[in-house]
């Protein structure tokens, strides 16, 4: 009789512990109440109707400037300080260049699930976005896509590779 309910105590708790490690969930993207996600809606802005995209081929792609891309820490949308120069680059060619267009491409890297990349992603374009509004870029000139994790500029499975790809990237259209 000891050993029955060893066993069953055994299996109970082998139970538990699957049990524990299956219902776990990767955390998803915090929000700070600014960013509220979508393609291309902020708090308190007008959402451009659906089929208006810069990038629906209605447009020619500005392939003679480019800039660099803005890296994020892993599971985060927050601008870093050593990254806002590169936004703040964007913003004075588009004010001296009023006719150009913008889509801010957010992007991850291979971890998480493709539902979770494509949320983050779409609050590193929103992020970038929102910043570009600030420095005086007009809303309207400017739009969100998000790839999740589909578009890696580096492939591999190291902090080095994941680093590069937890980006947001700008195609410009005229």
């Amino acid at each position: 009789m000891n050993n029955v309910l060893r066993l069953m105590l055994v299996a109970v708790m082998l139970v538990a512990v699957f049990s524990a490690a299956g219902c776990r969930s990767k955390k998803k993207p915090a929000t700070t109440g600014e960013i509220i996600g979508g393609d291309t809606t902020l708090a308190g802005d007008t959402p451009l109707s659906d089929g208006a995209r810069f990038d629906d081929g209605s447009m020619t792609r500005v392939t003679d400037v480019t800039f660099d891309n803005v890296l994020f820490d892993y599971d985060s949308y927050q601008i870093k300080g050593s990254e806002a120069a590169k936004v703040d680059k964007v913003a004075a060619y588009m004010k001296s260049n009023a006719s150009v267009r913008l889509v801010a491409e957010g992007n991850c890297d291979e971890r998480g699930t493709i539902e979770y990349n494509l949320a983050l992603g779409d609050n590193r374009a929103a992020a970038v976005r929102a910043q570009l509004i600030s420095l005086g870029i007009p809303a309207e000139n400017i739009q969100t896509k998000s790839y999740g994790e589909e578009k890696p500029i580096e492939a591999g499975h190291s902090e080095t590779s994941w680093r590069v790809n937890r980006r947001a990237e700008f195609a410009l259209y005229k």
